[in-house]
């Protein structure tokens, strides 16, 4: 009868689980990817950068503008013309006409036309590389998250077979007690250390839904809804150090660093030009006309194409482009000590991730075997007990040990596979988990 409700509790189990959203990782990177809101915000970044790389933003293209004018005006004229003829006349109406179309285009201003336009395609990789940083860093904040969730179910996995131990423990004291053989302090204690593990399973369960909640809110999903998660940590063993140094050119916060460096030399380029003379060659078609109702000339009109070119040439300003040039200067030697200090910094986390990753790998060797030791312990003491061989506080003090060596072993797993990742975001390989 017993074997039956467990079936049948089991078996509802494993509906009420298929009920839910089982979700494997590279579901939620993926969901992640296409919810994120940040990624979205860069790429509206990337979008406004290609847009503005264009040689009619940097100067480049014809500028063609056209022009109207209109007037008209009651004047008094009071003329005296050399012949000795006089002219009075009020309220005369006049009126000035004038429409042209005029082009122009560059021809030469210090090349800054061409500094600009590549300081605009830089501008435009440089985002490219930002938003490649935002998904490596979306992708490990949503694998740390997950994997976050199999450690505390981990740990629920132990709580859970502390309390069975509890339970075999309780269930011996009270058939003890029922032939006389307990007395009232041991049941009480065993019940009172259940108890206490019941505790700490309910506490446990907030912990592991307050981590589901905040995965959720990394993939941009409701908060409420119903996930979840049956997998296990397992950790890459065969990072090496050299290689993650040697791939942290491809880091695409590095990357961008470089970016800026060409940007801000770029700049320096395209405020030297502004010294230059700005040649500039120019065509049009113009037709003016003058008409007065009284006056010398009652009608002026012309028309016909005009063509030229302009030469600005910069004599004195103030030393105002030549300070721009200077500051221009200092920004470049700033972009490159700011590569150098991210260099530096990513260089040590580097070397801090993979100290902690190997650390933690040795560890891992021998708490695994701690913790088959003490659970082999626990069934041991349980089975002392159950012959009068141990006390309640020998099962209880292997119950700690097993407890102790269960947290130890999850954590120092977890603490692999987050260097592991740590390692991976800096040389640019997530991407290589989700595929």
């Amino acid at each position: 009868m017993k074997q039956t409700v467990v079936s049948i509790f089991l078996f509802f189990s494993m509906l009420c689980v298929k009920a839910q959203n089982i979700l494997r990782l590279p579901d939620a990177v993926n969901i992640a990817l296409k919810n994120s809101l940040d990624i979205q915000l860069n790429k509206n970044l990337v979008e406004a950068n290609t847009v503005l790389n264009n040689y009619g933003v940097a100067g480049g293209l014809p500028l063609v503008t056209g022009s109207l004018t209109d007037n008209e005006q009651i004047a008094s004229i009071n003329q005296k013309l050399n012949t000795g003829v006089s002219i009075q006349r009020d309220a005369a109406a006049t009126n000035n006409f004038a429409l042209g179309v005029t082009g122009s285009i560059l021809l030469y201003n210090g090349n800054r036309v061409i500094a600009t336009k590549a300081r605009l395609a830089t501008l435009v990789k440089q985002s490219e590389q930002q938003l490649n940083a935002q998904v490596q860093n979306i992708l490990a904040d949503v694998m740390v998250g997950y994997y976050d969730i199999v450690r505390q179910q981990s740990y629920m996995k132990t709580i859970e077979k502390s309390i069975d131990a509890s339970n075999q423990q309780l269930q011996i004291v009270q058939a003890r007690q029922s032939v006389g053989l307990a007395n009232n302090a041991d049941l009480f204690q065993a019940q009172i250390d259940l108890n206490a593990l019941v505790q700490a399973q309910q506490s446990q369960q907030l912990i592991i839904d307050q981590a589901k909640t905040e995965l959720l809110r990394q993939l941009t999903v409701n908060s409420d809804s119903s996930i979840a998660i049956q997998d296990t940590i397992i950790v890459d063993r065969n990072i090496q150090l050299d290689n993650v140094l040697n791939k942290l050119n491809k880091n695409a916060d590095i990357i961008a660093a470089q970016d800026q460096v060409q940007i801000n030399e770029l700049l320096v380029k395209e405020t030297a030009a502004l010294r230059y003379p700005s040649i500039r060659a120019t065509t049009g078609y113009n037709f003016s006309r003058n008409k007065a109702a009284a006056g010398q000339i009652l009608l002026n009109q012309n028309y016909g194409p005009s063509v030229g070119v302009s030469i600005g040439i910069p004599i004195y300003n103030g030393s105002i482009y030549k300070r721009q040039q200077k500051v221009a200067e200092i920004n470049v030697n700033n972009a490159v000590l700011d590569k150098q200090i991210l260099m530096r910094d990513y260089s040590a986390q580097v070397v801090k991730s993979f100290q902690s990753y190997t650390s933690t790998l040795k560890q891992l060797e021998t708490e695994q075997q701690n913790y088959n030791l003490s659970n082999q312990l626990l069934e041991l003491a349980l089975q002392r007990f159950q012959f009068k061989q141990a006390t309640i506080v020998d099962v209880k003090n292997a119950q700690q040990s097993f407890e102790a060596s269960g947290y130890r072993l999850v954590n120092l797993n977890y603490a692999a596979k987050t260097a592991e990742i740590e390692l991976k975001r800096l040389a640019n390989e997530l991407n290589l988990q989700i595929q």
